[in-house]
């Protein structure tokens, strides 16, 4: 049978009042008593209700996160970030995989605002007017989190993606490369995909590079599509000199497609990309990157979102971390 609130007060001789004070941790209760009702619930094997308590206060200390791609480890890191923020926070989490679908996305959404959530983390690429709709008619404060909306409808932590990219190609530049091959995400995601193909195309224009079509290649983020964009490179009569690709992963497609076609990386062809997870170090030659704070991303938005959530002053809703450039083995300069 289940143990409740009634069973400790007759356990250890108190009203269920001191109970209720001693599980939510209320000072207004002697040390003794304290003691008393503890060693009750250890004796009974007493588990508060967390459901009724969330009744009752009309919170639940649950956070709801929105994540696109549990299996990427990209989003693992930004995951570990909120969920420690959200331990010291005395917040649980109930974390949900999208798909980067936003039928899914959409659906997640609605289902953690029905269970009551404290606030919602939302982890995706564009924000659609459906998002907005099903984020406009929540009772609880959001956050999106690695990704941006246009304006300040919506706080944010992010970094700045077109900036990353840029200087992702302007190292490319330095190093000598006048031809530079792009493998971009899909131009409707605004941050992955949108803002570093424009950061790409500026880096070229200020530096009196001419921009080409001929010279892109949309991929999905996936090591597959890094592949088949290399092979495509390879083919070009006058092909390009070094790669820039939106992701780690599909930078790493990119690689070992040249090193198929027997090109040495980077003595022949050059590869850098925008990320810096894991697989960066892990790939041979070493993969040079751009770094996105993953962690702190997670982290100062959980902390965001515990602020809204207790109705503290909040100095700025968008927070822009900086991002950095990692210079490994896979970027030579040309003779």
């Amino acid at each position: 049978m289940t143990v409740t609130i009634y069973d400790v007060a007759r356990e250890a001789g108190v009203s269920m009042a001191t109970v209720s004070r001693v599980v939510n941790n209320n000072p207004n209760v002697k040390p003794q008593t304290r003691k008393k009702v503890f060693e009750a619930i250890e004796r009974l094997g007493y588990r508060p209700n967390a459901v009724a308590r969330g009744l009752a206060s009309k919170k639940t200390t649950t956070v709801g996160v929105v994540i696109p791609d549990i299996s990427n480890a990209i989003f693992a890191e930004v995951a570990r970030g909120i969920e420690d923020i959200a331990n010291m926070y005395h917040y649980n989490i109930i974390l949900c995989n999208a798909d980067k679908r936003k039928e899914k996305e959409i659906r997640v959404i609605n289902t953690l605002l029905e269970k009551q959530v404290d606030g919602l983390l939302f982890m995706g690429g564009n924000v659609t007017e459906e998002h907005m709709q099903a984020f406009q008619t929540a009772s609880v404060p959001i956050v999106l989190c690695g990704t941006t909306v246009e304006g300040d409808s919506m706080p944010a932590v992010d970094i700045d993606h077109e900036k990353a990219a840029y200087d992702a190609v302007k190292l490319l530049i330095s190093k000598g490369h006048k031809r530079i091959g792009m493998v971009s995400g899909t131009l409707q995601d605004p941050n992955n995909g949108f803002s570093r193909y424009n950061g790409y195309k500026r880096a070229l224009e200020e530096s009196g590079l001419p921009f080409s079509e001929e010279l892109v290649r949309v991929g999905n983020y996936k090591y597959e599509s890094g592949i088949d964009a290399m092979k495509y490179f390879l083919e070009l009569a006058d092909r390009p000199t070094a790669i820039f690709a939106a992701t780690d992963e599909m930078a790493i497609g990119a690689i070992h497609a040249a090193q198929d076609a027997g090109l040495n990386v980077p003595e022949q062809i050059s590869v850098i990309s925008v990320d810096n997870s894991r697989m960066a170090s892990m790939v041979r030659p070493l993969l040079s990157t751009v770094a996105q704070p993953m962690y702190d991303i997670g982290a100062v938005s959980m902390r965001l979102l515990t602020k809204l959530m207790n109705k503290e002053n909040v100095d700025k809703g968008k927070i822009t971390l900086m991002h950095e450039v990692i210079q490994r083995q896979s970027v030579a300069e040309l003779a």
